[in-house]
């Protein structure tokens, strides 16, 4: 008679090994809770908001849906309203994400020198981020206002005045100003973990066959950093885009002064919840979320070689 057969330990140990998962399947299995929640709380909402782009929604009453082919996507051209605040939206994508970058890298470049009392810098210069984005406009509002803290600034050294708040010319660019003094913090965190993250042998390398400071940021920081300025430039292409209470705020829902502060969000939000108009204001959202994947996908390309293979 065989000796494995003898052996009640043998036996039980290939059955044991029989039941037992690939690895593969087992990683799988660990990240199934994750993909149940991503499904349900973010897949079925976007496939929902797809429906209803396509329908015309009665939500007052019984709620009833009304298939209406491209008819709401159509309509996105025709309305005037959806143009200015497309135009308003890029003007300010196109402001703020290259000035908080900037700022952000300069910020990080101060904090990663060798200074007294660095840490404490880190904090001050953080605390803009963790500040609630709506008391932050509260505050800002008392600051722009006629007789507000910015206008006494400026008349204290003999510069003229603004209507921060009320003028159409003057009131996106008080948001820009606000955002980027908030967000660009947080950015600085990024950059500063990145530079930190740099060997300091290249440096010496750099320093001893005679480049200069400026050499070495143009040769050697610039462009170990590409890839955190592209995750950088993309997360506030994102962030920039969803632009909604700041301008809710300021403008009171309105998107005023003469639509001024219009973003395609808070239009959104004025289609879906005031005028219940939720099939167009699902249009409208596929309109925006097709934007921040263009932008992401020109960025990717501009960045391409630093991208993974």
């Amino acid at each position: 008679m065989p000796v494995s057969s003898l052996n009640p330990a043998s036996s039980r140990s290939k059955k044991t090994r029989s039941f037992r998962f690939s690895p593969s399947l087992s990683g799988y299995l660990f990240i199934a809770p994750a993909l149940m929640i991503l499904g349900v709380f973010l897949g079925l909402p976007i496939l929902y908001a797809i429906f209803l782009s396509f329908h015309k929604v009665e939500i007052l009453g019984e709620m009833s849906y009304r298939f209406v082919h491209l008819r709401n996507f159509t309509r996105l051209v025709d309305d005037g309203r959806v143009w200015i605040a497309l135009k308003n939206t890029a003007e300010y994508v196109a402001i703020v994400v290259p000035i908080q970058t900037f700022i952000a890298l300069m910020l990080a470049l101060v904090l990663n020198a060798q200074i007294r009392g660095k840490n404490w810098f880190r904090v001050v210069f953080f605390l803009p981020t963790i500040t609630s984005s709506a008391v932050l406009t509260l505050i800002f509002m008392w600051i722009y206002n006629a007789d507000g803290l910015l206008n006494h600034f400026l008349e204290g050294f003999g510069l003229p005045t603004y209507n921060w708040l009320g003028d159409p010319n003057i009131a996106l660019k008080s948001i820009m100003i606000m955002n980027i003094w908030a967000s660009a913090p947080f950015f600085m965190v990024i950059y500063l973990a990145a530079l930190q993250d740099i060997p300091e042998s290249l440096y010496e390398a750099a320093k001893i066959d005679g480049a200069n400071g400026c050499d070495r940021f143009v040769n050697i920081t610039l462009p170990l950093l590409k890839p955190v300025t592209f995750f950088i430039i993309v997360m506030g292409i994102i962030g920039t885009f969803q632009l909604f209470d700041q301008s809710y705020i300021f403008s009171g829902g309105s998107g005023g002064p003469n639509n001024s502060t219009l973003t395609v969000v808070l239009l959104i939000y004025q289609y879906a919840f005031k005028s219940l108009e939720m099939g167009y204001a699902a249009a409208l959202a596929l309109l925006l979320a097709t934007a921040i994947v263009l932008a992401t996908l020109v960025q990717r390309y501009l960045f391409k070689e630093d991208m993974p293979q």
